[in-house]
């Protein structure tokens, strides 16, 4: 319940190029890190995300948007927006927000944590909140 508002699948990914100090995830900046993510792990999010307590899907990790995830994770959250249009969409990234705009998994997000970690601006009482963004 942390990687966004109510009850969520978090897929964790693996890839990172920010390597951002006191990252509370440095294993997973290894691109060839984690588990294969095959029509298994697909299916089990889908199961998970038919349950009408399930608020949405959180992508975090590593980078979503490293370069061996954006694809991927693009096309999820393609499929889930259409099949799912009231579950949210987090993601969590630390590219900046106008790196992200463009791209088109932009289209399909609910909130979008942008930048690298910075422990010195962490504020566990801050809660995201963003509309939905409409190209």
């Amino acid at each position: 319940m942390l990687n966004g508002d109510g009850l969520r699948v978090v897929l964790w990914v693996a890839g990172c190029s920010h390597h951002c100090r006191q990252c509370q995830n440095p294993v997973t900046w290894d691109p060839e890190g984690g588990l294969p993510f095959t029509d298994k792990e697909r299916e089990e999010i889908f199961s998970i995300l038919d349950r009408d307590y399930i608020s949405g899907i959180t992508f975090s990790g590593g980078d979503p948007l490293h370069p061996s995830n954006i694809e991927g994770v693009t096309a999820l959250a393609r499929e889930i927006r259409e099949r799912y249009p009231d579950k949210t969409i987090w993601l969590y990234t630390g590219s900046l927000w106008e790196e992200v705009e463009s791209l088109e998994i932009a289209e399909y997000l609910d909130v979008c944590v942008d930048g690298e970690f910075e422990a010195k601006k962490k504020n566990a009482s801050l809660s995201g909140r963003a509309p939905r963004i409409s190209g």
